[in-house]
């Protein structure tokens, strides 16, 4: 399969990493091509997801993507509110974050994790008119990065950056930030 044609990975889904123990489920807006076409989360190369969870204490070793089915053994659990992967996040359309978040609902539902860690502020912007119904927060508004007021079916909402190589809005040091206040609010359970 090669990124380039699109036929070669449109259609292809990643497997959610979930468990009924689950205490945090880490949650992406959609998969990436790469992600796609490996078969496991946050695979892309400029991708700094499993850096931080290692460097901000949150797994005890050095993990990558080929190791997204052991979260399960941290307590974690990983999904998408989008299944289809895409190129990036422009390429989605706004009825599928509607009828993604019907899908991710009953996930957290069936799952009942402690914290729901959504992988980016553009993530949290788009569901958050689905979580309670005033007007979406204007775009140049800013979203505090780490625990929300709000709560899905009792999970507790924390907004992480999104740790991919095209995230310009953060540097590494802020992202590893936001990791670590969430590996300190999971240690003090």
């Amino acid at each position: 399969m090669t990124p380039r044609d699109p036929a070669d990975w449109s259609t292809l889904r990643l497997k959610d990493r979930i468990t009924p123990d689950v205490r945090v489920l880490f949650v992406g807006i959609n998969p990436g091509v790469r992600s796609a076409v490996t078969g496991h989360h946050f695979a892309g190369f400029s991708n700094r997801f499993w850096k931080l969870l290692f460097e901000s204490g949150l797994v005890p070793e050095a993990i990558g993507h080929q190791d997204d089915g052991r979260l399960p053994e941290f307590g974690y659990g990983i999904t998408n509110l989008i299944a289809r992967p895409s190129p990036g996040i422009n390429d989605l359309r706004p009825i599928e974050y509607v009828e993604g978040w019907k899908i991710l609902e009953r996930k957290i539902r069936r799952y009942r994790p402690e914290l729901v860690a959504l992988i980016g502020v553009t993530l949290y912007r788009a569901i958050l008119p689905l979580l309670r119904s005033p007007k979406p927060l204007p775009k140049n508004h800013p979203v505090e990065l780490g625990a929300q007021s709000e709560r899905i079916h009792g999970a507790r909402i924390f907004v992480l950056p999104n740790p991919s190589g095209r995230n310009a809005n953060f540097t590494y040091a802020e992202m590893l930030e936001a990791f670590r206040m969430l590996a300190m609010r999971t240690r003090a359970r």
